[in-house]
């Protein structure tokens, strides 16, 4: 499936269309025996749903896509439900998957922007662009992105891994966090590691991003070398930390995510 973002619909209100909505942070899905699909209709009131407010997201394969926010009451039609977005991957086609990743952030970013954050004054929405704009004081806000880093580091044939207070029991992962004001990337991987498990790192490649709407961070993931020191964890974010090798891994994050990613690369690249 091919998608094209856009902001501004040139379709007929006649088209049917993709609708991605959302009750609180839900999304509504078609139950299709073992399969789930995203509703297509013309509009929602032809599944008797009333829309607080609705965005334009593009063309899917040149049908139009749009989100929208629902109340917090509103009842599923008849052979649909509402469900969490994490849990349908591997459910949903994946360019429907990111798709309904992209909807939420952008109704969120319209739900939580109604108001100036600056004067209090309405915002109104641009005309051809994704932006609010005060028409008291002018200030302009866009969707919010959080960039984060995610890092495979590597000691000879190891990977190290860490297991957060906040994962499943047993659950462990690759050293993740945000980026701080003013600092580049490599900074970031830098700062993260030596805080989370007090070592030294070189050797920092990119590997690849990830949207993670989740609610709204975009993760930059890196490869990197261990360098020096001891393994000492912050015990307010890590519970353990340790060097694994490809074949004697705990148990790690599922497909969905790029943390996934680096560890299934590190075990293809060191059996």
């Amino acid at each position: 499936m091919s998608f094209v973002p856009a902001v501004v619909t040139s379709s007929k209100k006649t088209e049917p269309a993709w609708w991605f909505v959302f009750r609180d942070d839900k999304l509504l899905i078609e139950l299709r025996d073992k399969a789930v699909a995203i509703p297509c209709a013309t509009h929602l009131e032809s599944l008797n749903l009333q829309p607080i407010r609705k965005q334009y997201l593009g063309t899917l394969d040149g049908r139009p896509c749009y989100s929208a926010e629902l109340a917090a009451n509103a009842s599923a039609p008849e052979g649909m439900a509402f469900q969490g977005l994490r849990p349908l991957f591997g459910l949903l086609e994946e360019n429907l998957f990111w798709l309904s990743g992209r909807a939420i952030q952008i109704m969120n970013w319209d739900q939580t922007h109604q108001y100036c954050g600056r004067c209090g004054t309405p915002t109104q929405t641009k005309p051809n662009e994704r932006a609010k704009v005060c028409p008291q004081c002018g200030l302009i806000n866009f969707p919010r992105i959080s960039p984060a880093i995610i890092v495979a580091i590597l000691k000879g044939n190891q990977i190290l891994l860490t297991r957060a207070h906040r994962f499943p029991p047993g659950l462990y992962s690759v050293i993740a966090g945000f980026v701080d004001p003013g600092e580049t990337l490599e900074e970031c991987v830098r700062r993260e590691i030596k805080e989370e498990v007090g070592i030294e790192v070189g050797n920092i490649c990119y590997f690849g991003s990830q949207p993670w709407p989740f609610p709204n961070s975009l993760m930059v993931a890196f490869t990197a070398d261990y360098g020096s020191g001891e393994i000492t964890i912050d015990k307010t974010e890590v519970m353990d930390a340790g060097w694994f090798t490809a074949n004697n891994l705990p148990a790690i994050p599922d497909k969905v995510s790029i943390s996934r990613g680096l560890i299934d690369w590190f075990v293809e690249t060191h059996q």
